[in-house]
């Protein structure tokens, strides 16, 4: 199906473009949500006569837009999560976790501004495009962690999953199975269970 957009949609085109979409997604998405228009004759005469008026209110949505951009571009939320030692989620982490994470922060986005191709299931800092605007796009970061002093440790740039008293712990325990496994030990045990067959 051919339609004209009313607006710039990403990966498809720019306002007033006719392109060719997939029936359904324009059915569904374009055409149901006002973004735009069936390409047909009356409909390209009507998009003519409301053009300017359209072009009006996108400087105006843009500009509001840029503002909003402006306080939210860079800010880091953090959203809790229970996980295993290995920092992978129990569960995972979706769009309407980010959502509220930002509601809590004072800020309010919807569903359809924030682009998250899959769901997040690992602890971590994790960047995310919020786009404010179809033509204004802002990276903000989701701190994801087990709890907020990890969450602040992970935020100064530490690496939680290998923390170094584990890698320390890790050593000692290398070392004490060195120290049990003696070989000169096992020489001592050996001669033991030699002796009693000599004397036979």
């Amino acid at each position: 199906m051919e339609v004209i957009l009313l607006e710039r949609v990403a990966k498809l085109g720019q306002m007033g473009e006719v392109v060719k979409v997939k029936d359904g997604f324009a059915r569904n998405y374009l055409l149901k949500r006002n973004k735009a228009l069936r390409a047909t004759k009356e409909n390209r005469e009507k998009y003519d006569g409301m053009k300017a008026d359209l072009e009006a209110k996108n400087i105006q949505a843009k500009g509001e837009a840029t503002k909003v951009a402006e306080k939210i571009d860079g800010r880091n939320v953090v959203v809790l999560r229970q996980a295993s030692e290995t920092g992978q989620l129990y569960g995972s982490v979706s769009v309407r976790d980010i959502m509220a994470a930002f509601e809590a922060d004072g800020v309010s986005i919807s569903r359809q501004q924030v682009l998250l191709d899959a769901p997040i299931k690992t602890i971590g800092q994790h960047t995310i495009t919020i786009a404010v605007h179809p033509e204004v796009e802002v990276n903000v970061s989701v701190t994801v962690a087990r709890s907020e002093a990890e969450a602040e440790r992970i935020n100064r740039g530490e690496d939680v999953n290998s923390r170094q008293e584990d890698r320390d712990a890790a050593a000692e325990a290398i070392a004490a199975a060195g120290e049990f496994f003696d070989p000169e030990a096992a020489d001592n045990q050996g001669e033991q269970e030699e002796a009693p067959a000599d004397e036979k």
